[in-house]
């Protein structure tokens, strides 16, 4: 097994819907220009409430991908 290197990035996705529906538009959104995502790591969940009513739901993403260097 050889050794590998990781990086790690925090994204945030959001939904008017829920919390899941938030933090899988944050690790697919990030899969569009990232190869080799690894793990998936929700750090934080919040809502944006306007008018005392909830209007979107928000999940802070850490992502890691494995780190190829520069060649």
């Amino acid at each position: 097994m050889s050794d590998s290197v990781y990086k790690i990035i925090e994204v945030v996705g959001s939904s008017p819907d829920s919390w899941e529906d938030a933090a899988r538009n944050a690790v697919e959104t990030a899969a569009k220009s990232l190869t080799d995502l690894r793990i998936a790591e929700i750090a934080e969940l919040d809502m944006r409430v306007e008018e005392g009513k909830v209007t979107a739901y928000r999940a802070r993403v850490k992502i890691s991908f494995k780190y190829h260097g520069e060649d």
